[in-house]
């Protein structure tokens, strides 16, 4: 087995954010690529008005909108992992998109707004999720604004989705008082400086509850973090990471993406606990993503994504082997043997092309309205795989 092709695979990550409508989760995604230096600057949604629109709501209709409708896929490296992420529409029209993205991905993101808990579409699209055991961390979002206390979220998640909750971060404050996160994982405090919530530099680490300084930054609030972690420690669910692998615990984390509170402890985390590609089934046998032939199946299709051109792009998930730019692979359904050209990396409307690409990488190619969506193209073996929804 090809050692550099081992090392490839092990270094991918890809995940969906999945959410109800207005959780957060465009604000989230554009911190998340912000810190992954995907994009230089994040498009607040708040700046819409200014006629700035969120990296992952593209179209027109989500822009006018204001709602993630197509299924963006987007790639940055972030600590030596080369991440793709898939944002999922989250608003109920638009579900069938966001059914078929969650069975390309190996994790998920699951964004929950702190003031309304767990909400309709989320239940939906988690059973999604659970249908293949799929991973799945949460975001506790908008800490900056006046929510639930924690604890409530935490049991509501755990009685409507059947999910175990295990904090690993927990917050300071909540709405004006908010101040930053702890990190129960890493047993570190992170606290913003006042003025400095939109920077990624701004912040006070302290790796000792115990210090003093804590009382002199966060007076009374010092007291009931300690409380707090005190009583976590002692109570909360033990992280444990094949119970996270298997779907039946879900990681918490808490923050505000807005002000950065509390994203980084989730993409560090993530890097860490999120798993490599997973092997895939088709209907004959299994493919693991560290054989050297090339398969991959279509789970979307976009059209008019260059203002400029006409132009229809087939998302494609690769499951093993390599991409090589003009590689030749079988069509199974049609038969036909077809050319891999020019295939892209996408950055929302932008795109980047790409002269070779691993499994667990999402690349965009060419459809001349021969592609539809469940077709695997393979190197040799005729395969198909399964488990691509179909809403005909």
């Amino acid at each position: 087995m090809n050692k550099q092709h081992i090392k490839e695979v092990e270094r991918r990550r890809n995940f969906g954010i999945i959410s109800h409508p207005d959780a957060g989760k465009t604000t989230l995604t554009e911190k998340l690529l912000l810190f992954g230096g995907a994009i230089q600057q994040a498009g607040a949604v708040k700046a819409r008005k200014a006629a700035r629109h969120a990296t992952s709501d593209w179209m027109s209709i989500e822009q006018e909108r204001g709602i993630s409708v197509t299924a963006s896929s987007m790639k940055f490296n972030y600590m030596g992992h080369e991440i793709n992420l898939l944002d999922t529409p989250g608003h109920q029209d638009f579900s069938e998109d966001t059914y078929r993205v969650l069975t390309a991905v190996d994790s998920a993101m699951m964004v929950i707004d702190s003031a309304r808990a767990v909400e309709p579409q989320t239940e939906k699209l988690l059973e999604v999720c659970r249908m293949r055991n799929t991973p799945i961390m949460t975001f506790i979002h908008k800490l900056d604004r006046d929510g639930m206390y924690p604890i409530d979220i935490m049991a509501d998640i755990e009685e409507k989705l059947q999910v175990e909750c295990t904090p690993l971060s927990w917050r300071i404050g909540l709405g004006k008082t908010f101040r930053g996160v702890y990190n129960l994982y890493k047993k570190e405090l992170h606290l913003f400086s006042p003025g400095g919530f939109t920077r990624l530099t701004d912040g006070i680490i302290i790796s000792d509850i115990g210090d003093k300084r804590l009382d002199q930054l966060l007076g009374s609030q010092a007291r009931g973090l300690r409380e707090d972690v005190e009583l976590l420690e002692g109570a909360a669910n033990p992280f444990e990471l094949e119970h996270y692998l298997t779907g039946s615990q879900t990681p918490v984390f808490f923050g505000s993406a807005i002000n950065n509170f509390g994203v980084r402890e989730l993409l560090n985390a993530f890097v860490e606990m999120a798993p490599a590609p997973y092997p895939r089934m088709t209907t004959t046998r299994e493919v693991s993503p560290y054989e050297e032939t090339f398969s991959g199946f279509v789970f979307k299709k976009q059209a008019n994504m260059d203002p400029a051109h006409r132009d229809r792009v087939a998302f494609l998930r690769i499951c093993s082997g390599r991409y090589t730019k003009g590689m030749k692979v079988m069509h199974h359904r049609i038969g036909r043997e077809i050319s891999l050209g020019n295939a892209t990396v996408l950055m929302a409307q932008d795109r980047e092309n790409v002269d070779e690409a691993y499994p667990g990488d999402i690349i965009g190619i060419h459809n001349h309205g021969t592609i539809k969506i469940g077709d695997t193209l393979t190197e040799k073996e005729p395969l198909r795989i399964t488990g691509i929804p179909s809403f005909a």
